[in-house]
């Protein structure tokens, strides 16, 4: 033991018990009074915050069983996956849109391009009135352009049926449009007059054209068709004329878009058509 804590007992023994009691009760006193130091006074906006009684947290969940549900579903909903499936069918039906616009566009850049042969260009011949109509007439509007002959015994009414239907099926949607044209590729046998009682029996607004045998194979010649007729035919003795079977869809500046043949049905080559107007960026005649 140190001397210090010695001496300091000895001197505890020394004072008289009374003292004693006095002396350890100021001791307890001042190591109390050293213990609590001095607080800032409080503001009345701390004190009310720090008297707030305290809410229970309420959950949107009436039941475990739908908090279970929620847990379990993630952050996902049938309204996110709906509106998913919909935006990627939104986005798939344009994609697929836009890709056969671009394909339409090529099929109608194609027949333009540098290098390739031409179809169509000017011509001049008469309708079933007796006017002179030349190409520069069936600009400002699209036009479908069939060659075939009034004495054809099946494939000409069928694929003229089919032209009045396509025409029925543009002019509903595009009134004044569309100029349907027929032109005979027997000039020797289909005039004005012919024409005309031949053309009333498929459709009122048909245009049919002849000419003479050299504007006729000099048109042919033009689109690309295809037609022969026979030789040292008698006169008066009936004959077929073979010819090309496709429909020459024009454009309004008169230049060729695409052919339509026998593979395409009435409702298919209306909609080719009707998307080609929709895809013209100029103006088209109505009337």
């Amino acid at each position: 033991m140190s001397q210090p804590a010695t001496m300091a007992r000895a001197m505890m023994k020394s004072i008289p018990r009374t003292v004693q009691r006095q002396c350890i009760r100021s001791i307890s006193t001042a190591r109390s009074g050293a213990a609590k130091r001095p607080t800032a006074p409080c503001s009345s906006k701390t004190q009310i915050q720090s008297f707030q009684p305290l809410t229970q947290r309420r959950f949107k969940f009436k039941t475990v069983e739908e908090a279970k549900s929620r847990y379990r579903s993630g952050p996902f909903s049938w309204k996110a996956g709906l509106l998913f499936v919909l935006t990627g069918a939104g986005l798939l039906y344009y994609f697929e849109q836009e890709k056969v616009r671009m394909q339409r566009k090529r099929i109608a850049e194609s027949a333009k391009g540098v290098g390739r042969p031409k179809v169509g260009g000017p011509f001049q011949l008469m309708d079933q009135e007796g006017r002179t109509v030349t190409d520069e007439d069936l600009k400002g509007r699209y036009s479908l352009v069939y060659f075939g002959f009034t004495h054809c015994p099946d494939i000409c009414p069928e694929e003229l049926d089919k032209m009045a239907r396509m025409f029925d099926l543009v002019e509903d949607q595009r009134p004044g449009g569309l100029a349907p044209v027929f032109v005979t590729c027997d000039p020797a046998r289909d005039g004005p007059k012919e024409l005309k009682e031949y053309l009333a029996e498929f459709h009122p607004k048909f245009i049919g054209l002849t000419g003479t045998y050299d504007q006729i194979k000099a048109m042919c010649k033009a689109y690309r068709v295809y037609f022969s007729t026979p030789t040292q035919v008698k006169p008066g003795q009936d004959y077929l004329v073979d010819h090309s079977i496709y429909f020459y869809l024009m454009d309004p500046e008169g230049d060729f878009v695409e052919a339509l043949g026998r593979q395409h049905s009435p409702d298919q080559a209306a909609k080719i058509i009707l998307d080609h107007m929709k895809d013209w960026k100029g103006k088209i005649k109505t009337a």
